[in-house]
């Protein structure tokens, strides 16, 4: 210890610079950190992304926070290019959509009925052919080169296709190449394993989507607000974690989709970061739903397969304007309230939701189960079928298995609080039909040319009021008076009529709930 004294007298006595401070700070930190210098250089790298793509502890705070008026949080971490980089390895997709595609569809089929699974037997290859099809057109400038059926013996082998079809296949791409430059292969199956995807890209040198990759893509497009977004990057996240499930650590390459320790990271803190901005987009829509609770709103929530015409049903109803219902899958994301009016003149709520697809995971939809919540806890149900669809029967047991399945989950997996609400069956799109459906117990209707409209509005005011706990009363009170304003206000008045035995008085028709009658009668009686 006497030979370091001289050395630390000199060094109290000599002015450091801030260089040499440097210097030795950071040799003290090296030597501290000694034998781990990969792990912090890893985790100070992670580090210094999150906080280029978020701009400093302050900026991402104030994220979490939210602004003052209860929108949601700032959430620039969603453009992580960090984790494009990782999306677009597991799912071959992009942000950027805009480059023009030529897409080869290949619809793979089970040719022995007793060994194809999940496709109810009505559900035809081709119609499945057209599904597709329409998924790679609900995309702007991608094109379809060619689409072609391909029977299969199973669905589950690693090449997918036989030592034939392949030569085939292989074929058909190096004509398409020259023909049309085909730059993409989609295979109309809901989720690829990574060895089936790796397998087939290696032997036709180009990127393969599979149902799944698809989808998100077209969400992508149309997740225009926050909460679409939130969903849409949440729904992302467990096909990524799927295609590096299979992964060994011996047998990386050829056992599934190789993630690093920074690539998992930088999904695990995605994935708490959309969590914790779920919650508080279902904290938010609670209120909302609190609030239509306290102002007695009764609720209608419009679900059915993806291009149904839901949104056109809407408008039909409320006669919206605004409301621009489109041609295309997944067009609607966000749910969304549309004032109504029964004919009792009672106001209610119309909820607008994202479409339902068959072939793909639950969990994709689940992803949803923020906005879903305001279905799942609606008082009436309207379930809109597009009749002219072939596989319209197939769509509607699809839609009402998705429906059980959600109303389990938002319940918390009882089963006794998972009771659906009333559902009324709507066949839309009867103009496009030359024979009509003869199911008497199902509404029959057009919503663009507005056909039969009435009946169905009858049936959702019988709902709604054996939902609700309302009932129709006649009411006699003095013409001009106190009562006439507050049942005005806080009922639906259908009609007056002058009293004949009382001149000064008026009989008044109302659609009164329990609680609203006895604060009547607390105030006036």
């Amino acid at each position: 210890m006497t030979s370091l004294r001289p050395l630390m007298r000199l060094t109290r006595a000599l002015p450091l610079r801030p260089a040499m401070v440097g210097v030795l700070h950071s040799r003290f930190k090296y030597t501290q950190h000694q034998g781990v210098k990969g792990i912090r250089n890893r985790k100070s790298f992670f580090e210094a992304q999150m906080q280029a793509g978020q701009h400093g502890d302050e900026d991402h705070e104030e994220a979490e926070r939210g602004d003052s008026n209860g929108n949601l949080a700032d959430m620039r971490f969603l453009d992580d290019r960090a984790y494009d980089e990782v999306a677009g390895g597991a799912m071959r997709i992009s942000r950027d959509i805009a480059s023009t595609q030529q897409v080869l569809i290949l619809q793979p089929y089970v040719k022995w009925s007793a060994k194809r699974q999940k496709i109810p037997s009505d559900v035809r290859p081709v119609d499945q052919l057209a599904e597709a099809s329409a998924l790679i057109h609900s995309l702007p400038n991608w094109q379809v080169a060619k689409a072609l059926k391909v029977p299969l013996e199973s669905l589950e082998r690693k090449t997918l296709f036989g030592s034939g079809k392949m030569v085939e296949l292989k074929a058909l791409i190096a004509d398409l190449r020259q023909e049309k430059h085909l730059t993409c292969l989609f295979v109309s199956k809901g989720t690829l394993s990574f060895a089936q995807k790796r397998f087939l890209e290696a032997e036709f040198r180009l990127p393969v989507m599979d149902r799944y990759s698809v989808v998100i893509q077209i969400l992508r497009l149309h997740a225009t607000t926050a909460e679409a977004r939130l969903q849409v990057a949440m729904a992302e996240l467990p096909y990524i974690w799927s295609q590096a499930k299979d992964a060994s650590v011996t047998q990386t390459r050829r056992q599934g989709y190789s993630l690093t320790d920074l690539q998992k990271e930088i999904l695990r803190t995605r994935e708490r970061k959309l969590r914790a901005e779920l919650d508080r987009v279902r904290r938010q829509r609670q209120l909302l739903r609190q609030k239509r609770k306290q102002q007695n709103y009764p609720i209608v929530a419009v679900v059915g397969y993806t291009n149904a015409g839901k949104t056109s049903l809407i408008k039909a109803l409320t006669v919206e304007d605004a409301l621009q219902p489109r041609n295309q899958l997944f067009a609607t994301l966000d749910v969304t309230a549309h004032a109504g009016q029964l004919p009792c003149n009672l106001q209610v709520i119309y909820m607008d939701t994202v479409g339902f697809m068959s072939d793909l995971p639950t969990g994709l939809f689940e992803c949803f189960v923020a906005t879903l919540e305001d279905a799942m806890l609606a008082d009436v149900i309207v379930h809109v079928q597009d009749l002219s669809h072939p596989c319209h029967a197939a769509q509607r047991s699809h839609v009402e298995s998705t429906l059980r399945s959600l109303a389990f989950n938002v319940s918390g997996g009882d089963s006794a609080t998972s009771q659906l609400p009333p559902i009324i069956n709507v066949y839309n799109k009867c103009d496009l039909v030359s024979q009509p459906s003869s199911d008497a117990a199902v509404h029959h209707i057009s919503a663009r040319a507005q056909t039969g409209l009435e009946p169905l509005l009858a049936d959702i005011e019988e709902q709604i009021l054996a939902a609700t706990g309302r009932r129709k009363l006649q009411m006699r009170v003095p013409s001009g008076g106190p009562e006439m304003a507050w049942l005005y206000k806080n009922a639906a008045v259908v009609d007056t009529v002058a009293d004949e035995a009382y001149p000064n008085r008026l009989m008044m028709h109302v659609v009164i709930s329990q609680r609203t009658l006895d604060q009547f009668k607390r105030e006036f009686l």
